[in-house]
């Protein structure tokens, strides 16, 4: 079966007008907490990442 592929006829996407001060504010606030998020993740799952899997071997 084939994908059936839909071209949109959209000039622009994105509201009415331009974003006001408190929507850049609260969108800047938001990607820096999950950047900060992201980061402490990060550094505990790297360790976990590093660490060797022995397989067992059957004799």
């Amino acid at each position: 079966m084939g994908h059936s592929k839909r071209e949109l006829d959209v000039d622009f996407i994105g509201g009415l007008g331009p974003l006001t001060k408190e929507d850049e504010k609260a969108i800047s606030d938001f990607i820096q907490a999950r950047k900060l998020k992201k980061a402490n993740g990060k550094t505990r799952l790297s360790s976990r990442k590093n660490t060797k899997k022995i397989a067992k071997v059957k004799a």
